[in-house]
């Protein structure tokens, strides 16, 4: 659309590059994050770019400093996982963030959307974008189970209400983030999305899949060596810090028995989870009863 045809409320907003900082983490991936760095400086909306080298040894945070896109580079001298997006959100000074890793940025005008509907729907904190990954931009399979959410629409909030998103398509208002806590110590890295969506929700925050909104994802084919582990120690993780006891002991149970058979990953995740979980207890909120009621909701009613 030319911008002389746009209303007048949409063209007195500000350019997305003054309410939207894209924050990244990275960790030993030098030529991947560059190649995001290249995209990101494609972006119409030119946004101001923070980079948390997360203790890299391959000199990534002199690489990023060097790039055109003008990053400010955060260096917290050792590996923070994913609580380096909550030292990148301090350090922003728009309201709202967009998460990019290191292998993921957004498509052109996906920021100005997402900047847009965040200033139109004042009570959403965090909204989950539409992923496509790979050359041949594939839908990730996580849209059609975000898109299927059978929580209840809510006439203030846009899209579809949710209570998972993926980390590197996601944008959240600053202010919500903050007060929610980002993301938690105890499950440093992998799956630690749910946590975050169900302490958003508890501090009474929207939590959205807004499909307009699109991120681009080129993972590596190759996994990351114990990722698979630690997505399934903090799904346990998740359910001992929020969720009611019996339900957390019997996700317990059922990794203990996945353990037992031998399958892959799950011995590795139930030591992780025993070494976590004095911490996780320390830790432990449960959810307000409305929220509770949405993650039984999202699991299919069970008991």
């Amino acid at each position: 659309m030319h911008p002389q045809a746009l209303p007048d409320a949409a063209r007195s907003r500000p350019p997305a590059a003054g309410r939207i900082t894209v924050a990244m983490i990275t960790r030993n991936r030098r030529a991947s994050v560059l190649r995001t760095l290249d995209r990101l400086a494609e972006l119409p909306e030119r946004p101001p770019v923070i980079v948390v080298d997360n203790d890299s040894a391959d000199a990534t945070a002199a690489a990023v400093r060097d790039h055109p896109v003008g990053a400010r580079v955060l260096t917290p001298g050792r590996n923070t996982g994913a609580l380096g997006r909550n030292l990148a959100v301090r350090h922003a000074t728009t309201p709202y963030v967009a998460f990019s890793d290191d292998d993921s940025w957004w498509a052109p005008g996906a920021l100005t959307t997402a900047a847009d509907v965040l200033d139109a729907h004042p009570r959403l904190g965090l909204l989950a974008a539409r992923t496509l990954v790979g050359p041949y931009a594939a839908e990730d399979p996580l849209n059609t189970v975000l898109a299927a959410s059978p929580l209840p629409r809510d006439p203030g909030l846009p899209g579809t209400p949710v209570l998972g998103f993926l980390a590197c398509a996601s944008v959240v208002r600053r202010r919500a983030f903050l007060d929610a806590g980002g993301y938690h110590p105890v499950l440093f890295f992998g799956g630690e999305e749910t946590l975050l969506a169900y302490d958003l929700a508890a501090r009474g925050w929207g939590v959205c899949y807004v499909p307009s909104v699109t991120a681009l994802h080129h993972p590596d084919p190759a996994e990351r060596p114990g990722r698979s582990a630690a997505q399934r120690r903090n799904a346990v993780l998740t359910a001992w810090l929020r969720r009611p006891a019996p339900v957390a002991l019997r996700a317990t149970a059922r990794l203990a028995a996945e353990a037992v058979r031998g399958e892959p990953a799950a011995g590795a995740a139930l030591r992780g989870t025993l070494a976590r979980l004095p911490a996780a207890l320390g830790h432990r909120r449960p959810l307000p009863a409305r929220v509770e009621q949405a993650a039984r909701l999202l699991e299919g009613g069970q008991p």
